[in-house]
Protein backbone atom coordinates (compact mmCIF):
# COMPACT_ATOMS: atom_id res chain seq x y z
CA UNK A 1 0.00 0.00 0.00
CA UNK A 2 1.20 2.96 -1.17
CA UNK A 3 1.89 5.81 2.16
CA UNK A 4 0.19 8.64 2.91
CA UNK A 5 1.99 11.26 4.96
CA UNK A 6 0.36 13.78 7.51
CA UNK A 7 1.56 16.70 9.38
CA UNK A 8 0.92 17.64 12.99
CA UNK A 9 1.16 20.91 14.32
CA UNK A 10 1.32 21.62 18.26
CA UNK A 11 1.47 25.36 18.91
CA UNK A 12 2.79 25.65 22.97
CA UNK A 13 3.05 28.32 25.41
CA UNK A 14 7.06 28.47 24.71
CA UNK A 15 7.46 26.28 21.99
CA UNK A 16 6.64 24.55 18.60
CA UNK A 17 6.62 21.00 16.91
CA UNK A 18 5.84 19.59 13.73
CA UNK A 19 5.67 15.81 13.45
CA UNK A 20 5.40 13.97 10.05
CA UNK A 21 3.06 10.68 10.55
CA UNK A 22 1.68 8.25 7.67
CA UNK A 23 -1.74 7.01 6.96
CA UNK A 24 -0.87 4.42 10.30
CA UNK A 25 0.33 7.14 12.63
CA UNK A 26 4.24 6.32 12.47
CA UNK A 27 6.33 9.09 12.95
CA UNK A 28 8.82 9.87 10.16
CA UNK A 29 10.56 13.16 11.21
CA UNK A 30 10.05 15.78 14.03
CA UNK A 31 11.74 19.35 14.56
CA UNK A 32 11.07 21.65 17.69
CA UNK A 33 11.86 25.11 18.48
CA UNK A 34 11.25 27.14 21.66
CA UNK A 35 10.37 31.25 21.95
CA UNK A 36 10.40 33.20 24.58
CA UNK A 37 7.53 34.99 26.63
CA UNK A 38 7.64 38.49 27.80
CA UNK A 39 6.69 39.13 30.93
CA UNK A 40 8.25 42.67 32.00
CA UNK A 41 5.44 43.79 34.89
CA UNK A 42 3.74 41.63 37.29
CA UNK A 43 0.62 39.22 35.21
CA UNK A 44 1.89 39.86 32.22
CA UNK A 45 2.77 37.32 29.42
CA UNK A 46 3.30 38.37 25.98
CA UNK A 47 4.33 36.75 22.65
CA UNK A 48 5.46 38.26 19.48
CA UNK A 49 3.14 36.06 16.95
CA UNK A 50 5.41 36.66 13.77
CA UNK A 51 8.47 35.12 15.75
CA UNK A 52 6.40 32.28 16.47
CA UNK A 53 5.25 31.92 12.61
CA UNK A 54 9.24 31.92 11.67
CA UNK A 55 10.02 29.38 13.81
CA UNK A 56 6.95 26.94 13.12
CA UNK A 57 8.46 27.03 9.27
CA UNK A 58 11.71 25.95 10.63
CA UNK A 59 9.99 23.03 12.24
CA UNK A 60 7.91 22.35 9.23
CA UNK A 61 11.03 22.45 7.22
CA UNK A 62 13.11 20.45 9.14
CA UNK A 63 10.67 17.92 9.51
CA UNK A 64 9.81 17.23 6.33
CA UNK A 65 13.79 16.93 5.56
CA UNK A 66 14.13 14.40 8.40
CA UNK A 67 10.95 12.50 6.87
CA UNK A 68 12.57 12.51 3.25
CA UNK A 69 9.17 12.89 1.82
CA UNK A 70 8.09 15.41 -0.99
CA UNK A 71 4.44 14.89 -0.15
CA UNK A 72 2.10 15.61 2.54
CA UNK A 73 -1.58 15.18 2.04
CA UNK A 74 -2.80 17.46 4.96
CA UNK A 75 -2.05 19.49 8.35
CA UNK A 76 -3.69 20.25 11.24
CA UNK A 77 -3.10 22.09 14.40
CA UNK A 78 -3.07 21.96 17.72
CA UNK A 79 -2.49 25.24 19.38
CA UNK A 80 -2.52 26.85 22.77
CA UNK A 81 -5.80 28.33 24.30
CA UNK A 82 -7.11 31.44 24.90
CA UNK A 83 -4.00 33.53 23.49
CA UNK A 84 -5.73 36.73 21.72
CA UNK A 85 -4.05 38.95 18.96
CA UNK A 86 -5.46 42.29 17.44
CA UNK A 87 -5.26 42.26 14.00
CA UNK A 88 -5.82 44.74 11.26
CA UNK A 89 -7.80 43.62 7.93
CA UNK A 90 -4.68 42.37 6.06
CA UNK A 91 -4.20 40.42 9.54
CA UNK A 92 -1.10 42.58 10.37
CA UNK A 93 -0.37 41.87 14.02
CA UNK A 94 -1.16 45.22 16.00
CA UNK A 95 0.09 43.99 19.28
CA UNK A 96 1.60 41.13 21.21
CA UNK A 97 -0.25 38.47 21.48
CA UNK A 98 -2.04 38.39 25.21
CA UNK A 99 -1.35 34.66 26.51
CA UNK A 100 -3.90 32.48 28.31
CA UNK A 101 -1.45 32.88 31.05
CA UNK A 102 -1.41 36.67 30.98
CA UNK A 103 -3.76 37.62 34.06
CA UNK A 104 -3.77 41.74 34.10
CA UNK A 105 -7.93 41.08 32.87
CA UNK A 106 -8.78 40.10 36.37
CA UNK A 107 -9.89 43.99 37.15
CA UNK A 108 -12.13 43.84 34.11
CA UNK A 109 -13.72 40.21 35.25
CA UNK A 110 -13.94 41.80 38.66
CA UNK A 111 -15.80 44.66 37.09
CA UNK A 112 -17.80 42.03 35.02
CA UNK A 113 -18.88 40.38 37.89
CA UNK A 114 -19.64 43.40 39.84
CA UNK A 115 -22.82 43.81 37.34
CA UNK A 116 -23.68 40.64 35.25
CA UNK A 117 -24.42 37.04 36.95
CA UNK A 118 -22.03 35.29 36.76
CA UNK A 119 -23.67 31.65 37.30
CA UNK A 120 -25.74 32.79 33.92
CA UNK A 121 -22.43 33.45 32.13
CA UNK A 122 -21.03 29.92 33.05
CA UNK A 123 -25.03 28.54 31.83
CA UNK A 124 -25.05 30.21 28.54
CA UNK A 125 -21.13 29.48 27.81
CA UNK A 126 -19.96 26.66 29.92
CA UNK A 127 -16.64 29.43 30.83
CA UNK A 128 -16.91 30.37 34.25
CA UNK A 129 -15.53 34.11 34.72
CA UNK A 130 -11.60 34.38 34.72
CA UNK A 131 -8.88 35.98 33.17
CA UNK A 132 -7.67 33.46 31.17
CA UNK A 133 -10.22 33.63 28.73
CA UNK A 134 -10.50 35.31 25.15
CA UNK A 135 -13.20 37.97 25.91
CA UNK A 136 -11.38 38.62 29.37
CA UNK A 137 -8.32 39.51 27.05
CA UNK A 138 -10.71 41.28 24.60
CA UNK A 139 -12.18 43.64 27.23
CA UNK A 140 -8.54 44.49 28.60
CA UNK A 141 -7.79 45.66 24.89
CA UNK A 142 -11.01 47.92 25.19
CA UNK A 143 -9.96 49.76 28.74
CA UNK A 144 -6.62 49.62 28.73
CA UNK A 145 -5.28 49.77 24.50
CA UNK A 146 -8.31 51.30 23.35
CA UNK A 147 -6.51 52.68 20.30
CA UNK A 148 -5.54 49.66 19.36
CA UNK A 149 -9.16 48.14 19.80
CA UNK A 150 -10.54 51.08 17.81
CA UNK A 151 -8.33 49.97 14.88
CA UNK A 152 -8.48 46.13 15.26
CA UNK A 153 -10.36 44.03 12.27
CA UNK A 154 -10.69 41.16 14.36
CA UNK A 155 -9.44 39.86 17.35
CA UNK A 156 -7.84 36.23 16.48
CA UNK A 157 -6.35 33.20 18.12
CA UNK A 158 -3.15 31.69 17.30
CA UNK A 159 -5.92 28.89 15.12
CA UNK A 160 -6.80 31.76 12.58
CA UNK A 161 -3.63 33.04 12.30
CA UNK A 162 -1.73 30.52 11.88
CA UNK A 163 -4.46 29.32 9.36
CA UNK A 164 -3.67 32.27 7.45
CA UNK A 165 -0.47 32.85 7.03
CA UNK A 166 -0.20 29.10 6.21
CA UNK A 167 -2.59 30.32 3.21
CA UNK A 168 -6.07 28.82 4.65
CA UNK A 169 -9.70 30.71 5.69
CA UNK A 170 -8.94 32.81 8.59
CA UNK A 171 -11.85 30.42 10.93
CA UNK A 172 -11.66 29.90 14.45
CA UNK A 173 -12.82 25.95 15.11
CA UNK A 174 -15.46 25.15 17.36
CA UNK A 175 -13.33 24.14 20.44
CA UNK A 176 -11.46 27.58 20.72
CA UNK A 177 -14.35 29.07 20.02
CA UNK A 178 -16.65 26.93 22.84
CA UNK A 179 -13.60 28.17 25.02
CA UNK A 180 -13.86 31.68 24.64
CA UNK A 181 -15.90 32.47 26.98
CA UNK A 182 -18.25 34.42 24.31
CA UNK A 183 -19.89 31.51 22.87
CA UNK A 184 -23.55 29.79 23.69
CA UNK A 185 -22.71 25.96 23.37
CA UNK A 186 -26.75 24.87 23.48
CA UNK A 187 -27.02 27.34 20.17
CA UNK A 188 -23.36 26.91 18.87
CA UNK A 189 -22.95 30.31 17.76
CA UNK A 190 -21.57 33.92 19.40
CA UNK A 191 -24.02 34.77 22.46
CA UNK A 192 -24.80 38.17 21.12
CA UNK A 193 -26.23 38.67 24.65
CA UNK A 194 -23.15 37.78 26.40
CA UNK A 195 -20.56 39.99 23.66
CA UNK A 196 -23.35 42.91 24.29
CA UNK A 197 -22.62 42.33 27.88
CA UNK A 198 -18.58 43.06 27.75
CA UNK A 199 -19.08 45.77 25.11
CA UNK A 200 -17.71 43.35 22.44
CA UNK A 201 -18.67 43.73 18.76
CA UNK A 202 -19.95 40.21 17.34
CA UNK A 203 -17.97 41.52 13.94
CA UNK A 204 -14.68 41.67 15.61
CA UNK A 205 -14.76 37.74 16.16
CA UNK A 206 -14.24 35.53 13.28
CA UNK A 207 -16.38 32.84 11.66
CA UNK A 208 -16.78 29.97 13.37
CA UNK A 209 -15.97 26.19 11.59
CA UNK A 210 -15.99 22.60 13.05
CA UNK A 211 -13.03 21.33 14.16
CA UNK A 212 -11.84 18.77 11.60
CA UNK A 213 -13.20 20.78 8.44
CA UNK A 214 -11.26 21.38 5.45
CA UNK A 215 -10.27 25.54 5.75
CA UNK A 216 -8.33 25.84 2.12
CA UNK A 217 -4.54 24.62 0.89
CA UNK A 218 -1.34 25.97 1.79
CA UNK A 219 0.18 28.67 -0.10
CA UNK A 220 2.72 27.59 -3.10
CA UNK A 221 5.43 29.36 -2.12
CA UNK A 222 5.70 28.23 1.45
CA UNK A 223 5.42 24.27 0.14
CA UNK A 224 7.81 25.24 -1.81
CA UNK A 225 9.81 26.47 0.50
CA UNK A 226 9.61 24.01 3.44
CA UNK A 227 10.50 21.42 0.83
CA UNK A 228 7.05 20.30 -0.82
CA UNK A 229 5.89 19.24 -4.23
CA UNK A 230 1.96 19.70 -3.21
CA UNK A 231 0.29 21.80 -1.57
CA UNK A 232 -1.14 20.00 1.38
CA UNK A 233 -4.78 20.30 2.51
CA UNK A 234 -5.46 22.49 5.73
CA UNK A 235 -7.82 21.31 8.18
CA UNK A 236 -9.36 23.04 10.92
CA UNK A 237 -7.87 22.20 14.37
CA UNK A 238 -8.36 23.31 17.92
CA UNK A 239 -7.05 23.80 21.58
CA UNK A 240 -4.59 21.91 22.48
CA UNK A 241 -6.41 19.76 25.43
CA UNK A 242 -8.72 17.84 23.22
CA UNK A 243 -6.32 17.55 20.10
CA UNK A 244 -4.13 16.12 22.64
CA UNK A 245 -6.94 13.94 23.77
CA UNK A 246 -7.65 12.67 20.30
CA UNK A 247 -3.64 11.42 20.08
CA UNK A 248 -4.11 9.80 23.08
CA UNK A 249 -7.25 8.29 22.11
CA UNK A 250 -9.56 9.84 24.43
CA UNK A 251 -13.03 9.79 22.52
CA UNK A 252 -15.56 7.83 24.46
CA UNK A 253 -16.95 8.32 27.80
CA UNK A 254 -15.31 6.99 30.95
CA UNK A 255 -11.72 8.13 29.78
CA UNK A 256 -9.28 11.12 30.11
CA UNK A 257 -6.20 11.89 29.71
CA UNK A 258 -3.82 12.53 32.29
CA UNK A 259 -0.66 15.65 30.58
CA UNK A 260 2.08 15.79 32.76
CA UNK A 261 4.98 18.74 31.60
CA UNK A 262 5.23 21.80 33.63
CA UNK A 263 1.98 21.06 35.04
CA UNK A 264 -0.72 18.75 35.39
CA UNK A 265 -3.69 18.43 33.25
CA UNK A 266 -6.55 15.99 33.73
CA UNK A 267 -8.94 16.01 30.65
CA UNK A 268 -11.99 14.09 30.00
CA UNK A 269 -15.08 13.91 27.59
CA UNK A 270 -18.81 12.66 27.87
CA UNK A 271 -21.76 13.05 25.37
CA UNK A 272 -23.90 15.34 26.99
CA UNK A 273 -23.06 19.27 28.23
CA UNK A 274 -22.72 19.22 32.18
CA UNK A 275 -23.79 22.86 33.22
CA UNK A 276 -24.15 22.30 36.94
CA UNK A 277 -23.13 23.73 40.15
CA UNK A 278 -20.48 21.62 40.98
CA UNK A 279 -18.53 22.29 37.84
CA UNK A 280 -18.78 25.50 38.56
CA UNK A 281 -17.94 26.19 41.89
CA UNK A 282 -14.70 23.66 41.14
CA UNK A 283 -14.14 25.90 38.09
CA UNK A 284 -14.27 23.35 35.14
CA UNK A 285 -15.15 24.66 31.57
CA UNK A 286 -17.95 22.58 29.71
CA UNK A 287 -16.88 23.14 26.03
CA UNK A 288 -16.93 21.08 22.58
CA UNK A 289 -14.22 18.14 22.06
CA UNK A 290 -12.84 17.95 18.61
CA UNK A 291 -15.08 14.71 18.36
CA UNK A 292 -18.53 15.10 16.68
CA UNK A 293 -20.90 15.71 19.37
CA UNK A 294 -19.20 14.69 22.84
CA UNK A 295 -18.09 17.82 25.12
CA UNK A 296 -14.71 18.16 26.52
CA UNK A 297 -13.90 19.43 30.15
CA UNK A 298 -10.26 19.23 32.08
CA UNK A 299 -8.74 19.55 35.24
CA UNK A 300 -5.72 21.90 36.11
CA UNK A 301 -2.73 21.36 38.60
CA UNK A 302 -0.29 24.07 39.03
CA UNK A 303 2.32 22.17 39.52
CA UNK A 304 3.63 18.83 37.86
CA UNK A 305 7.27 17.90 36.46
CA UNK A 306 7.49 21.82 37.75
CA UNK A 307 7.50 20.31 41.41
CA UNK A 308 10.45 17.77 40.82
CA UNK A 309 12.51 20.33 39.52
CA UNK A 310 12.65 22.35 42.43
CA UNK A 311 13.58 18.97 44.30
CA UNK A 312 16.28 18.52 42.33
CA UNK A 313 17.67 22.18 42.16
CA UNK A 314 16.75 22.30 45.78
CA UNK A 315 17.94 18.91 47.58
CA UNK A 316 19.25 16.46 44.27
CA UNK A 317 22.73 17.81 43.68
CA UNK A 318 24.32 14.68 44.58
CA UNK A 319 21.68 12.21 42.38
CA UNK A 320 22.17 14.59 39.47
CA UNK A 321 26.19 14.04 39.98
CA UNK A 322 25.61 10.42 40.37
CA UNK A 323 23.11 10.43 37.14
CA UNK A 324 24.98 12.12 34.79
CA UNK A 325 28.18 10.01 35.69
CA UNK A 326 26.08 7.08 34.43
CA UNK A 327 24.29 8.63 31.58
CA UNK A 328 20.99 7.97 32.88
CA UNK A 329 17.92 10.95 33.35
CA UNK A 330 18.22 12.16 36.45
CA UNK A 331 14.46 11.88 37.42
CA UNK A 332 14.38 8.19 36.38
CA UNK A 333 17.76 7.87 38.91
CA UNK A 334 16.07 9.42 42.05
CA UNK A 335 13.04 7.61 41.59
CA UNK A 336 15.30 4.59 42.47
CA UNK A 337 16.12 5.96 45.35
CA UNK A 338 12.74 6.14 46.66
CA UNK A 339 10.13 3.44 48.48
CA UNK A 340 7.27 2.26 46.46
CA UNK A 341 5.11 2.58 49.64
CA UNK A 342 3.46 5.59 50.84
CA UNK A 343 5.90 8.23 52.18
CA UNK A 344 6.10 8.92 55.44
CA UNK A 345 5.82 12.64 54.74
CA UNK A 346 3.12 14.54 53.80
CA UNK A 347 3.70 17.17 50.87
CA UNK A 348 0.66 19.90 50.00
CA UNK A 349 1.76 20.56 46.86
CA UNK A 350 0.74 24.28 46.07
CA UNK A 351 4.28 25.36 45.84
CA UNK A 352 2.51 28.14 42.76
CA UNK A 353 -1.26 28.13 44.32
CA UNK A 354 -3.74 25.49 43.76
CA UNK A 355 -5.38 24.68 40.69
CA UNK A 356 -8.97 23.10 40.29
CA UNK A 357 -11.06 22.39 42.23
CA UNK A 358 -9.91 25.15 45.02
CA UNK A 359 -8.09 27.58 42.56
CA UNK A 360 -6.47 29.70 45.74
CA UNK A 361 -3.86 31.29 44.39
CA UNK A 362 -3.19 32.28 48.29
CA UNK A 363 -2.52 28.71 49.24
CA UNK A 364 1.48 27.54 49.55
CA UNK A 365 2.96 24.53 49.48
CA UNK A 366 3.95 22.68 52.85
CA UNK A 367 5.73 19.43 54.00
CA UNK A 368 4.92 17.57 57.00
CA UNK A 369 5.29 15.03 59.37
CA UNK A 370 9.16 15.43 59.35
CA UNK A 371 11.20 13.44 61.74
CA UNK A 372 15.69 13.64 62.40
CA UNK A 373 15.23 10.10 60.83
CA UNK A 374 13.36 11.78 57.46
CA UNK A 375 15.63 11.76 54.04
CA UNK A 376 15.20 13.25 50.83
CA UNK A 377 14.21 10.53 48.95
CA UNK A 378 11.45 10.32 51.66
CA UNK A 379 10.57 13.94 50.43
CA UNK A 380 10.83 13.31 46.99
CA UNK A 381 8.29 10.18 47.05
CA UNK A 382 6.33 12.94 49.19
CA UNK A 383 5.95 15.01 46.47
CA UNK A 384 5.27 12.31 43.86
CA UNK A 385 2.13 10.90 46.35
CA UNK A 386 1.04 14.62 46.69
CA UNK A 387 0.85 15.18 42.95
CA UNK A 388 -0.95 12.21 42.61
CA UNK A 389 -3.53 13.31 45.28
CA UNK A 390 -4.14 16.43 44.09
CA UNK A 391 -5.20 14.63 40.94
CA UNK A 392 -7.43 12.23 43.14
CA UNK A 393 -8.97 15.55 44.20
CA UNK A 394 -9.75 16.46 40.40
CA UNK A 395 -10.89 13.14 39.84
CA UNK A 396 -13.49 12.80 42.51
CA UNK A 397 -14.76 16.74 41.96
CA UNK A 398 -15.37 15.24 38.29
CA UNK A 399 -17.23 12.41 39.92
CA UNK A 400 -18.84 14.39 41.78
CA UNK A 401 -20.32 16.89 39.16
CA UNK A 402 -21.55 13.67 37.30
CA UNK A 403 -18.44 12.87 34.76
CA UNK A 404 -17.29 8.77 35.61
CA UNK A 405 -13.96 8.29 34.92
CA UNK A 406 -12.63 4.74 34.76
CA UNK A 407 -9.59 4.47 32.72
CA UNK A 408 -6.83 7.44 32.00
CA UNK A 409 -4.20 7.28 29.13
CA UNK A 410 -0.65 9.33 30.26
CA UNK A 411 1.65 11.39 28.07
CA UNK A 412 3.87 14.28 28.25
CA UNK A 413 7.19 13.55 30.44
CA UNK A 414 5.18 12.14 33.39
CA UNK A 415 4.29 9.47 31.28
CA UNK A 416 8.04 8.14 30.92
CA UNK A 417 8.33 7.33 34.89
CA UNK A 418 6.90 3.84 36.24
CA UNK A 419 7.15 4.33 39.54
CA UNK A 420 4.66 7.67 39.34
CA UNK A 421 2.20 5.70 36.79
CA UNK A 422 2.10 2.96 39.56
CA UNK A 423 1.53 5.33 42.32
CA UNK A 424 -1.25 7.12 40.33
CA UNK A 425 -2.91 3.46 39.43
CA UNK A 426 -2.84 2.99 43.47
CA UNK A 427 -4.18 6.38 44.72
CA UNK A 428 -6.86 7.40 41.62
CA UNK A 429 -7.75 3.61 41.88
CA UNK A 430 -8.08 3.27 37.60
CA UNK A 431 -6.13 1.71 34.92
CA UNK A 432 -3.41 3.53 33.30
CA UNK A 433 -2.01 3.04 30.26
CA UNK A 434 0.63 5.00 28.04
CA UNK A 435 0.93 5.91 24.80
CA UNK A 436 3.19 4.33 21.81
CA UNK A 437 3.82 7.86 20.35
CA UNK A 438 4.54 10.41 23.19
CA UNK A 439 3.36 13.15 20.81
CA UNK A 440 -0.18 13.26 21.43
CA UNK A 441 -0.70 17.08 20.08
CA UNK A 442 0.79 16.29 16.93
CA UNK A 443 -0.50 12.86 16.06
CA UNK A 444 -4.19 14.17 17.22
CA UNK A 445 -3.61 16.86 14.86
CA UNK A 446 -2.30 14.12 12.00
CA UNK A 447 -5.46 11.95 12.85
CA UNK A 448 -7.90 14.79 12.17
CA UNK A 449 -5.62 15.60 8.68
CA UNK A 450 -6.74 12.25 7.97
CA UNK A 451 -9.96 11.94 8.96
CA UNK A 452 -10.61 15.36 7.51
CA UNK A 453 -9.88 14.55 4.34
CA UNK A 454 -11.69 11.54 3.70
CA UNK A 455 -8.78 9.20 3.87
CA UNK A 456 -10.98 7.66 7.00
CA UNK A 457 -14.62 8.20 7.27
CA UNK A 458 -14.30 9.37 10.51
CA UNK A 459 -12.41 10.66 13.64
CA UNK A 460 -13.29 7.73 15.43
CA UNK A 461 -12.03 5.63 12.49
CA UNK A 462 -8.67 7.37 12.53
CA UNK A 463 -7.65 6.77 15.89
CA UNK A 464 -8.44 3.35 15.91
CA UNK A 465 -5.86 3.06 13.15
CA UNK A 466 -3.42 5.73 14.12
CA UNK A 467 -3.10 5.68 17.86
CA UNK A 468 -1.90 2.91 19.91
CA UNK A 469 -1.49 2.10 23.78
CA UNK A 470 1.90 0.76 25.46
CA UNK A 471 2.54 -0.09 28.46
CA UNK A 472 -0.75 -0.72 31.56
CA UNK A 473 -0.37 0.17 35.04
CA UNK A 474 -3.19 -1.55 37.53
CA UNK A 475 -4.49 -0.76 41.25
CA UNK A 476 -2.13 -3.18 43.26
CA UNK A 477 -4.91 -4.24 46.02
CA UNK A 478 -3.07 -3.41 49.19
CA UNK A 479 -0.57 -0.80 47.92
CA UNK A 480 -4.54 0.98 47.49
CA UNK A 481 -5.53 0.48 50.75
CA UNK A 482 -2.67 1.74 52.37
CA UNK A 483 -2.69 5.02 50.07
CA UNK A 484 -6.63 5.63 50.79
CA UNK A 485 -5.99 5.51 54.42
CA UNK A 486 -2.86 8.27 53.80
CA UNK A 487 -5.35 9.83 51.23
CA UNK A 488 -7.98 10.80 53.76
CA UNK A 489 -5.25 12.68 56.13
CA UNK A 490 -4.31 14.75 52.98
CA UNK A 491 -7.46 15.80 52.30
CA UNK A 492 -7.42 17.52 56.05
CA UNK A 493 -4.10 19.26 54.91
CA UNK A 494 -5.41 22.57 52.83
CA UNK A 495 -7.91 23.38 55.33
CA UNK A 496 -5.40 22.59 58.02
CA UNK A 497 -3.12 25.51 56.57
CA UNK A 498 -4.98 27.22 54.94
CA UNK A 499 -5.60 30.09 57.81
CA UNK A 500 -1.52 30.00 58.43
CA UNK A 501 -1.09 30.70 54.79
CA UNK A 502 -3.26 33.34 54.48
CA UNK A 503 -1.39 35.22 57.70
CA UNK A 504 1.92 34.25 55.88
CA UNK A 505 0.77 36.56 53.05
Amino acid sequence: MEKLYYMGIDVGTTGCKTVIFDQDGISFGEAYREYPVICTMPHQAEQDAEQVFALLVQTMSEAVSKAGVRSVEALSISVQGDAVMPVDSDYQVLHHVILGMDYRPHEQCAEYGKFHDEWKLYEITGQPLHPINMMAKIMWFYKMKPQIAERTYKFITYAEFILQRLGGNAVIDDTMASRSMGYDIEKRCWSEEVLETMCIPKEKLSGVCRSGSPVGKMDSHLAEQIGLKNCPVLIAGGHDQPIGAVGAGVIREGMAVDSTGTAEVLSTTYREPKINQDMYHCYYSCYYHAVQDMYFSFAHMQTGGILQRWYRDTFGHQEEQEAEKLGRNFYEYAQTKCKAQPSSVLVLPHFNGSGTPLCDMDSKGAIVGLTLSSTRHDVLKGILDSLCYELRTNLDAMQKSGIAIHELRAVGGGARSPMWLQTKANIMGTVIKTMESKEAGCLGAAVLAAAGTGYYSSLEEACGKMVRTADCYEPEPEMQKRYNEKYEVYLELYESLKAINRRLG
